[in-house]
């Protein structure tokens, strides 16, 4: 059996993950798989490229961490948070995170829809005023 070193157990996760560095210029996905308040374990595809200093940001829990990484091993990372995150003691009541990620989500597509009802309108258009019906005049 290995040796718990950790103050806090983490909490088994299954939660996305988006790593910024170089200043925001550059960034990656990731799962965050064990959490807790001071540190979390991360899979990610390619682990060499990654900083000793990040932020870690969970869109579920709508957070953005500081992380240091402390060990790599295959494609598994090992963060402390910089500053250790303090349980809210009661959340406010207010509209759920998943349901505000759902409509922002509505609306990209229904501007995306939008805009490709507008491509589709301009291709019919120009294909009309060009078309004589297959009638020939002599």
């Amino acid at each position: 059996m290995i040796s718990e070193k950790r103050q806090e157990p983490r909490k088994r996760t299954f939660l996305k993950g988006r790593i910024h560095f170089n200043k925001g210029a550059s960034s990656m996905d990731c799962l965050v798989r064990d959490f807790s308040e001071m540190g979390a374990r991360l899979e990610l595809s390619e682990t060499s490229t990654l900083p000793d200093t990040f932020d870690l940001f969970i869109p579920q829990k709508e957070i953005t961490l500081r992380s240091n990484l402390r060990w790599r091993r295959g494609d598994a990372v090992g963060v402390a948070f910089a500053e250790v995150q303090k349980p809210a003691a009661e959340p406010a009541p207010s509209v759920d995170p998943s349901l505000a990620v759902l409509l922002r989500r509505i609306a990209e597509l229904e501007a995306e829809n939008a805009g490709l009802r507008a491509v589709i309108a301009s291709m019919g258009s120009s294909m009309g005023a060009g078309s004589t019906n297959g009638t020939r005049h002599a």
